[in-house]
């Protein structure tokens, strides 16, 4: 069950985070784009699972009309997280039955993959949707550069507690705030701005990567030797 989770949540996250452009979540109730997001869903879940089961024709479908019920709700963080949470759920029942072909270790390596996406990239949705009631009142820096500090943020933040370096997040949080400092020291605004979006963001990047690790804990290892002393 877990390798077959495993390779449907990768397929999921790569369905949704990755391979879904802007247009099509502008555009998700259009019946074009969902017989593209449909199409995505069904071939990446195959390919991830190396199985045609028909049952991946009920993942598609399940998938689907999550999103359509989803488009009928107001934009934030609440039908966002509601949303994650029905796909995961739809992929923890249906793991039991659909087959999972690929050699044992490549679930552990999808599962490694699938938590680093959903830690930065899905993170990163996730925290836009959180901060923007507050997004006008904060003055306009680099195009991007929010989002890319905040996926390096959480990525960073990943890598250090699954290589068993947890206790170096303090050290990168108070690293960030010193740069920032200059900048938000005198403005009261920019600066609760910028504190709830980091702890949000380190909290997210905790969260899917203690996530990842339980999930790794029930698979296969990967055989990656330990390069720490």
């Amino acid at each position: 069950m877990y390798p077959t989770f495993a390779a449907l949540f990768f397929a999921h996250i790569l369905a949704d985070f990755v391979l879904q452009t802007d247009a099509m979540v502008t555009t998700k109730r259009q019946p074009l784009t969902l017989a593209k997001h449909s199409a995505v869903i069904l071939v990446t879940a195959a390919a991830a699972t190396a199985s045609l089961s028909p049952w991946l024709l009920v993942l598609t479908a399940a998938h689907i009309a999550i999103d359509v019920i989803k488009t009928s709700a107001k934009p934030g963080l609440l039908p966002f997280l509601v949303d994650q949470a029905a796909h995961t759920a739809t992929i923890i029942a249906l793991a039991f039955v659909i087959p999972m072909q690929w050699p044992d270790p490549a679930a552990a390596l999808m599962a490694l993959t699938a938590g680093a996406i959903f830690a930065t990239r899905a993170g990163g949705f996730a925290i836009g949707l959180l901060m923007k009631p507050w997004t006008d009142d904060i003055p306009i820096g680099l195009t991007g550069a929010g989002r890319t500090i905040g996926n390096l943020e959480r990525g960073l933040i990943f890598l250090l507690i699954l290589s068993g370096q947890a206790q170096n997040i303090g050290f990168l949080i108070a690293a960030k705030s010193v740069l920032r400092f200059g900048t938000v020291a005198d403005d009261r605004k920019v600066s609760e701005y910028v504190i709830i979006g980091t702890l949000a963001s380190v909290s997210w990047a905790i969260g899917a990567t203690v996530i990842t690790t339980v999930l790794l804990n029930h698979l296969p290892a990967l055989g990656i030797p330990d390069l720490l002393p």
